[in-house]
């Protein structure tokens, strides 16, 4: 059975060819994406055995969704099947000053639509180890919210691992709601992720002297963001992502794992973004592998901030880098010569 099992939303992602916008595109590439999809195929890829959750409908896009997960070697035999829609997101590249966008098409989706009887978390969780689910998941409906946080109790009731990446969406709740659903999800969670603005906009905690849109980090201020965060809710580990956006092409990344005892900061990557979205998610992926496989805490979070640099590489959602690709860059070859 599924050591690993994520829990969310998968939905079709429609974009226009290279930077194009999309008043300008006269068609538009279909792939597949979400966020907690998105860690399941990067486990897939590492050889972990994972699980991915959701609800699709039977037709034919819910069957092209699931096949997408397929190829990679995720289990998709936990996807509930029913519902009418599955959401889609239509997302324009940045580049230079001018940022990428993203507009989601997602209401009534299947997932959203979801009962609480739809999702057996007995027959789910039997051989799990680990459980990982975002911000993004609870967000979509009140129903959703409820079921996330069943999930969590049984996770819990289990022993089982549970990770959260915060994920705050404006565009899907407010930041009272987020701060009010996630604050209750918290208590079940070990590990919490997050970014420069999730822990403000969903808890109001915000590291000092940091602005993000300067470029201009302050590593006391985030030890400080994690330490609350921990002080609250008892996680076991926070992770915070620190992006320096230079433009929309090019960032500064890098990230610090905080274990309540001490803060473990990992070395920094001068990126050339190929495709932004999907780079949190793919950082969340790392964390989980490299704790997974016992890794202790600087190993851990050099390997996630890795993985997540050479995803920022890859088109479309998904990152499809091996474990070797990931160990060489966290080792420090970053020059990107060809390898023969």
């Amino acid at each position: 059975m599924a050591k690993v099992v994520t829990f969310g939303e998968l939905m079709l992602r429609l974009a226009p060819e290279g930077y194009l916008r999309f008043v300008q595109s006269d068609k538009l590439q279909a792939t597949f994406g979400g966020a907690e999809a998105n860690v399941a195929v990067s486990l897939a890829n590492y050889g972990v055995d994972v699980a991915f959750v959701t609800k699709l409908p039977t037709h034919e896009i819910g069957q092209s969704a699931v096949n997408s997960l397929r190829k990679f070697g995720v289990d998709t035999s936990k996807i509930v099947r029913g519902g009418e829609r599955v959401g889609i997101y239509y997302c324009e590249k940045g580049a230079s000053q001018r940022p990428s966008k993203v507009i989601y098409d997602r209401a009534y989706a299947a997932i959203a639509l979801a009962q609480k009887e739809d999702f057996d978390w007995e027959k789910i969780f039997e051989g799990c180890e680990w459980f990982h689910f975002t911000g993004i998941t609870p967000a979509l409906s009140d129903n959703m919210a409820e079921i996330s946080l069943e999930a969590c109790k049984e996770a819990k009731k289990r022993g089982i691992t549970i990770s959260c990446d915060l994920n705050f969406r404006k565009k899907l709740w407010s930041k009272e709601k987020a701060g009010k659903v996630m604050g209750e999800l918290c208590h079940y969670i070990d590990y919490c992720i997050a970014n420069e603005e999730d822990a403000k906009d969903v808890f109001g905690i915000e590291a000092d002297g940091t602005d993000i849109y300067s470029g201009k980090l302050n590593h006391e201020g985030y030890i400080s963001v994690a330490k609350k965060l921990t002080d609250r809710f008892g996680f076991k580990g926070v992770a915070i992502t620190l992006r320096e956006s230079l433009s929309a092409n090019d960032n500064n990344w890098s990230a610090m794992l905080y274990t309540g005892e001490k803060a473990y900061f990992s070395k920094k990557y001068a990126m050339h973004i190929v495709d932004r979205v999907g780079g949190g998610d793919s950082f969340g992926g790392g964390l989980i592998y490299s704790l997974t496989q016992g890794y202790d805490a600087q190993q851990a979070i050099e390997f996630a901030v890795a993985a997540s640099c050479l995803k920022h590489s890859v088109e479309g959602d998904y990152n499809m880098v091996s474990v070797a690709e990931v160990k060489t860059l966290a080792g420090g070859d970053a020059s990107g010569r060809v390898q023969r």
